[in-house]
């Protein structure tokens, strides 16, 4: 009935993937949704963004008109039906797209580690192959193009990926 230590771990990592991949989702659709705000009131200068809020407590899209003081306490608003999303207490969830950028360097530090330890350039699906065997996960339909996307922009910024060809990457020399 029990799990042993190595059945217990690889369940963990497994959950753990799980988890960073929910919390990429959902750092997605809160960008999109706040483009989506920022779009819709065009020549309204953005001045510092909001914190990020958990759906169940987003404020109305308008205000309401009557104040909370006089508002009755049967209009409170009601939770939505979907369960309350469990957040370790230990990792505070940073405001806009802190998690997303976290696990882009974490990615692009692995793809890095994998170049260096080859001693040879790779092809991006190589090197998305070995990314893939470490658990790291790329949202999209095609993580080997969001991957050789990634890795082209930077070898144009001066970093230590070089490219060399058509999906084709080396560390700079």
């Amino acid at each position: 009935m029990f799990l042993s230590e190595a059945e217990t771990e690889a369940r963990l990592d497994d959950l753990r993937r799980q988890r960073a991949a929910l919390d990429r989702a959902i750092a997605e659709h809160e960008l999109y949704l706040d483009l989506g705000r920022r779009l819709a009131r065009p020549g309204v200068a953005d001045p510092v963004p909001a914190p990020v809020a958990e759906p169940a407590r987003a404020a109305p899209p308008h205000p309401d008109p009557v104040p909370p003081a006089s508002r009755p306490v049967a209009a409170a608003p009601v939770p939505p039906a979907a369960p309350p999303r469990a957040e370790p207490a230990a990792e505070p969830r940073p405001v806009g797209g802190g998690a997303a950028r976290r696990e882009g360097r974490r990615l692009i530090e692995a793809a890095e580690e994998i170049l260096a330890a080859a001693g040879r350039p790779m092809h991006a699906a190589e090197i998305w192959e070995r990314l893939a065997a470490r658990g790291l996960t790329l949202p999209g339909h095609d993580p080997v193009a969001a991957l050789n996307t990634r890795l082209w922009k930077r070898a144009q910024g001066g970093s230590v990926f070089h490219r060399l060809g058509d999906g084709v990457y080396g560390l700079a020399p």
